[in-house]
């Protein structure tokens, strides 16, 4: 069985122009980086005569099993391609932190990949370099001000911007900087963050145009002064500067699917500790080209298809149209107890144990207003009995289950998927956020919590109660909240599998994301800088004795 990048690389990709063309998107607009990747300037494309109608793509909650929600988003635009409707496939940019650590590729799988899948994996256009700049660029001002006189009357104690680094390291989670003297300014306790956790990476994917993204800045929150007085970006003039690092970076990237349709890849934050969703820029122009648009979330429905909607929809006036809830026989029965090692043995009971986390995610779609399908990612050690249970559990539940092949056949092997998505999408439905506005930030975490976890309730530290009550008094009360969660589980508990209720849900820390427009609420023990596993993947990466890329899957 060849592996993905021995499959890409058996497939000659079309000139990035031609892609362009099929989008409708005109060649002012396209400015190429190589042959087969470009960036798309939104301005010069053409006013849309209609919107499209937007699919999200999410999935029950990962496991070592896997999943396969990229691969089932490309596979369902080559689907929908495939039988006359016209996609355009939008998708995160991957982080080299998961490539280097558990992943090793996030470009889909088999013949449903994007490509090119090295340049995609490892740098792609620069913008994941550009944002981690901008937003070093910032920790950098901030010190710098303090050292130079502190006009601001900073409090160095509540200094809230870390530095970010697109790579897992667990060394880098809490450090003492500044130490070694008075040149080297005021020492103090800091630490990095992941660059997709980065509020500079909200901000990119969260704006409209290059004036907003400027302005979404310039309200990023850094500090408090001595007297309890935010300080902004704006406040130390770094925003314009950090406008400049993102102008190119806020310009969504054009590449192609294995069979050759157009993918506009754009922006990366994480699902578990920031919003999950790829930029409102890339996915607006899709919907102003294409009749269809198909997009995805991060980790489970419970935390990027939560986000896509209460978040990125509610900000940018998105309407999704419908959702594909990607399970697989495998990792339903990892849900149900069994080891990762015991997978290729038939367990129709497992399945039925395990089958309840999906028709939990069933249930919270719906709680949307959203029309649900779902895609059974095919593997070969499926067998029919398993793949029957979930059907009817499906079917139990109002919800029509379809079984894919598209990694082992492409777009081909979805064309069922793409029907039954189709005839979704065009019923219309009654979509909604889960909460107000106008609901206090404590009880929009419990909502969040009670609604879609099913927890009995929360458990803030009296430091999270009255930070959110400041912040309200502050007139930041109407911002939607961000769940900082394990993807693995419905609670904070990683190893609580299936569908637990009446836990307890821990919220340890808030943070103001106010540039973004969000309250992250962080829950149990979840890190914001990941570390590396035992293996990773990192150790099978290289070059083959042809200068070309091994290891990435």
């Amino acid at each position: 069985m060849p592996t993905d990048i021995e499959i890409a690389r058996q497939v000659t990709l079309r000139p990035i122009a031609d892609v362009a063309a099929q989008a409708g998107i005109p060649a002012a607009a396209i400015e190429p980086y190589g042959r087969a990747k470009a960036k798309i300037d939104i301005g010069e494309l053409p006013a849309p005569i209609a919107q499209g109608k937007l699919i999200l793509v999410t999935a029950i909650n990962p496991t070592p099993a896997g999943e396969g929600k990229t691969t089932t988003s490309i596979g369902l635009a080559d689907a929908l391609n495939l039988t006359g409707r016209k996609t355009i496939l939008t998708l995160r940019e991957p982080s080299l932190g998961p490539c280097f650590g558990t992943k090793g590729g996030a470009t889909g799988g088999g013949r449903a990949q994007v490509a090119p899948m090295v340049d995609i994996n490892l740098h792609f256009t620069g913008d994941f370099h550009a944002i981690t700049a901008a937003h070093n660029l910032l920790a950098a001002l901030i010190d710098n001000h303090i050292h130079w006189g502190n006009a601001l009357d900073i409090d160095v104690r509540r200094v809230t911007w870390r530095r970010v680094l697109d790579m897992n390291d667990r060394a880098l989670r809490d450090i003492a900087q500044s130490l070694g003297g008075v040149a080297n300014g005021y020492p103090r306790e800091s630490g990095f963050d992941i660059t997709v956790a980065s509020e500079v990476m909200a901000v990119l994917c969260l704006a409209e145009d290059m004036a907003d993204l400027q302005a979404r800045l310039g309200r990023i929150i850094v500090a408090e002064t001595r007297g309890r007085q935010p300080v902004t970006a704006r406040d130390l003039k770094a925003d314009g500067a950090m406008a400049v690092l993102l102008a190119e970076a806020i310009k969504p990237n054009l590449v192609q699917t294995l069979e050759g349709n157009p993918a506009i890849i754009h922006g990366g934050p994480f699902a578990n500790i920031a919003h999950g969703c790829n930029s409102v820029i890339a996915t607006r122009a899709a919907l102003g080209l294409a009749d269809y648009v198909v997009t995805e979330a991060g980790f489970g429905a419970d935390l990027g298809a939560e986000k896509f909607f209460d978040i990125k929809c509610r900000q940018a006036g998105l309407t999704p149209a419908a959702a594909v809830i990607v399970a697989t026989v495998r990792a339903l029965k990892m849900n149900g107890g069994v080891a990762k090692t015991d997978l290729g043995a038939e367990d129709v009971a497992a399945v039925e144990r395990g089958v309840v986390n999906l028709v939990r995610h069933i249930e919270n779609v719906r709680q949307f207003g959203v029309p649900a399908v779902v895609a059974i990612n095919h593997f070969g050690g499926d067998s029919d009995a398993e793949i029957a249970v979930i059907e009817q559990s499906c079917a139990a539940h109002g919800v029509r289950a379809v079984l894919c092949r598209h990694w082992a056949e492409g777009g081909a092997g979805a064309t069922e998927l793409a029907d039954a998505v189709a005839a979704l999408a065009e019923r219309g439905n009654d979509f909604a956020p889960l909460y107000g506005d106008e609901l206090p930030l404590l009880d929009k975490i419990r909502s969040v919590a009670t609604r879609l976890y099913r927890a009995a309730d929360i458990a803030p530290a009296p430091s999270v109660t009255a930070q959110l009550k400041r912040w309200e008094a502050a007139d930041f009360g109407h911002l939607p909240v961000c769940m900082a969660k394990t993807q693995y589980s419905f609670s904070a508990d990683p190893t609580l599998l299936g569908a637990p209720e009446g836990h307890i849900l821990p919220i340890r820390e808030v943070r103001l994301a106010a540039g973004a427009g969000f309250v992250v609420a962080i829950c149990g023990d979840l890190m914001t800088m990941p570390g590396l596993p035992r293996t990773p993947a990192a150790e099978a990466i290289g070059l083959d004795a042809h200068g070309q890329v091994e290891g990435l899957f």
